[in-house]
């Protein structure tokens, strides 16, 4: 007879603060001793990271998009564990998950600057590119652990971590079975086939901006006021998780770069005849988007840095507090009193870790340069880049579950660049060597904040921190071989950014990377730094933090694309609404609203992920085409923003009735 697990449950605290005095029992208790780290929780991660990477490095360089590979792949463990005669555990699950989840985060970090190397034709050997993605994600991890008790623990039930949420919920109700169960693979199902025909498929529009009516469309061509929504499950599922008042923060910020920032800089540039740097074509010339890309992106980036330094300011004592008693679990032996819960990777471990990073960076930098001050500076700006920026990742993530990734990476390099010209280092060997730092830098923000993802559910779930830190470094060891070796084997199959003439190979547009290619160019050949657009956004930043509201996600907001926004506002409001639902309906039933809710929306994030990774697979298909599925009406406007939008208010209405109505059957 097969063995099976003990069926759990999350607390009736996992999701809310504590009271004073009171502390947070996970899933699998403190005492408990069950199979965690093991062989087959180790290789299971490790090929799933491998795979994931591989296709996550494609359809980044492809569209632009990463997808996240951890709930998919918690869902996999799911199914693996019924496979074996002794049924994995829970902790295993969240082993395989935490480990196969670094592929998605190490390829945002590679893609971002790898392939600018690749464009400037720099010819970077495959040895560095992993190395590259190596080292950031082992700076990321290290730089994040003294941080842990403060996102995770201190911070309970005051961030809302979707996406660990999401990956808690998978896993949770896979272990419990039943209408649960069923519940959440029902809206995996549901997102999962949507997501994937609407994003691979030219079934119907993906973006609403209804401009094809004649009043939205006047209003785009002479206000540059221009309205985006992208109407898939799941950014609702999102929304929906993080809450009304965090979705309505990131949409006003979007609401200022998008509706009052875009139309002000047209109205005031239309008149000037010549490009205003750090454009370079006239403004009167430009579409809305156009602008936000090339001004208002800037100020949303000022603005993300600027609140990352209030938050870094407001978790100096945390992080302090938290060397401080590392410092005292290794004086008092590994474990130190702490519980296994509690329990991080030892001090020496750390410290070693953080030393051995810094060698190798220091040697692979003096690869580049013979010049002992200009290695020096780029250690150093390496270094305090990846722990500074470390905070606002983790910050981010737990909060709206995005990374702010490509606004610090510029950041990095405005700044490095600005360093080492100061240095002397410019041409080709300063544009790789800024490149470079850019690149661990970006590697760490992207993996600091999927480790802060995996620590949070581990924590909820009753892992052990330490287990979970260690395999992580397998997790980016393998993605950083997988990662690097493949953006090498696309770089030579096809033409990474523009097409060139003479050139027979296809183009992958990998659209960040040219961003950042375009940026170094710039600072490389001494041109001028946007200094009013990013303390534009410094003071933006600082007004939000003098209201008292959160900076950081209004930051957020005003950064990303606007159609990334607006559907998590759907989201937030049906949330709202289902909880006044819930009020209403008694403890009983009310909790059971509340949880349905959750369980669905974690549903709709992770069949939305799972979608998008089968379309990121089909898009290695020799020849593939997006019109291989085209209905009659894509291209016609009208019909096929119409059906997108009364597809994802089916969405909206299944979340509100199946909330309610298993709910009601349940009580």
């Amino acid at each position: 007879m097969l063995e099976t697990s003990p069926t759990h449950s999350l607390p009736d605290n996992a999701y809310t603060p504590l009271p004073p005095g009171t502390s947070y029992e996970p899933v699998v208790g403190a005492a408990a001793r069950l199979p965690e780290l093991t062989w087959r929780s180790v290789l299971w991660g490790v090929f799933f990271c491998v795979v994931f990477t591989v296709a996550s490095a494609y359809s980044g360089l492809k569209v632009g998009q990463v997808m996240e590979a951890a709930i998919p792949i918690s869902i996999l463990a799911i199914g693996l564990a019924r496979v074996y005669r002794r049924r994995s555990t829970l902790l295993e699950n969240v082993i395989v998950t935490g480990i196969g989840g670094a592929s998605g985060s190490v390829v945002a970090g590679a893609i971002f600057t790898l392939p600018a190397l690749y464009m400037l034709e720099l010819d970077p050997h495959p040895v560095q590119t992993v190395f590259i993605c190596l080292a950031g994600g082992c700076l990321g991890v290290l730089f994040l652990i003294p941080l842990r008790r403060y996102f995770v623990r201190d911070m309970h039930g005051k961030l809302p971590y979707p996406e660990a949420t999401a990956i808690t919920e998978v896993l949770i109700t896979g272990e419990k079975g039943g209408s649960q169960a069923r519940l959440l693979l029902e809206a995996t199902a549901l997102a999962g086939v949507y997501d994937f025909f609407v994003t691979t498929f030219q079934v119907w529009r993906e973006y609403l901006d209804f401009q094809f009516v004649p009043a939205v469309h006047t209003l785009a061509e002479r206000a540059k006021i221009a309205f985006r929504f992208d109407a898939i499950s799941f950014i609702l599922g999102l929304g929906y998780v993080i809450g009304l008042r965090s979705s309505l923060i990131l949409c006003a910020g979007g609401f200022l770069s998008n509706f009052v920032l875009v139309p002000l800089i047209w109205m005031i540039g239309s008149h000037v005849s010549s490009a205003v740097y750090p454009a370079a074509v006239p403004i009167g010339g430009m579409q809305a988007a156009e602008i936000f890309r090339s001004y208002v992106r800037f100020i949303g980036v000022g603005a993300i840095a600027t609140a990352g330094i209030f938050g870094i300011l407001k978790s100096l004592r945390i992080v302090a507090g938290s060397f401080s008693i590392a410092a005292h679990t290794f004086h008092r032996g590994e474990d130190g009193g702490l519980e296994r819960t509690d329990r991080d990777i030892t001090m020496v471990s750390l410290l070693l870790g953080v030393v051995l990073s810094a060698l190798g960076i220091a040697a692979f930098l003096g690869s580049l340069t013979p010049s002992l001050p200009v290695i020096a500076a780029g250690l150093l700006m390496t270094l305090v880049f990846a722990f500074f920026f470390t905070s606002v990742a983790a910050n981010a993530i737990a909060t709206v579950a995005r990374n702010p990734v490509s606004g610090m990476t510029m950041l990095t390099i405005i700044i490095s660049s600005v360093v080492l010209l100061r240095f002397g280092l410019s041409g080709s060997t300063g544009m790789f060597f800024v490149l470079a730092i850019a690149g661990m830098v970006c590697t760490a923000l992207a993996v600091s904040g999927q480790t802060i993802t995996d620590l949070k559910a581990g924590y909820w779930l009753g892992s052990t921190p330490s287990a979970q830190e260690k395999v992580k470094f397998l997790g980016v060891i393998a993605a950083a071989v997988a990662s690097g070796l493949t953006i090498v084997l696309l770089a030579r199959a096809f033409q990474l950014g523009d097409s060139v003439a003479g050139d027979p190979r296809a183009v992958l547009p990998s659209p960040q990377a040219a961003i950042m290619k375009a940026l170094v160019e710039g600072f490389m050949s001494r041109q001028p730094v946007a200094v009013v657009l990013f303390g534009v956004g410094g003071v933006i930043a600082l007004i939000m933090e003098m209201l008292g509201a959160p900076a950081l996600i209004f930051a957020l907001g005003m950064y990303l694309p606007l159609e990334l926004n607006t559907p998590a506002l759907a989201g937030g409001f049906l949330a709202h609404f289902l909880g006044k639902r819930a009020e209403r309906a008694g403890a009983g039933r009310g909790r059971l609203i509340r949880e349905r809710g959750v369980i669905i929306a974690s549903g709709l994030m992770a069949g939305g992920a799972l979608g998008g990774v089968l379309g990121a697979s089909f898009r290695l298909i020799p020849g593939f085409s997006e019109s291989w599925i085209k209905t009659p009406f894509f291209d016609y406007d009208p019909v096929s923003q119409l059906v997108s939008a009364g597809v994802f208010t089916c969405f909206c209405l299944y979340l509100w009735i199946r909330s309610q109505r298993g709910a009601r059957s349940a009580s």
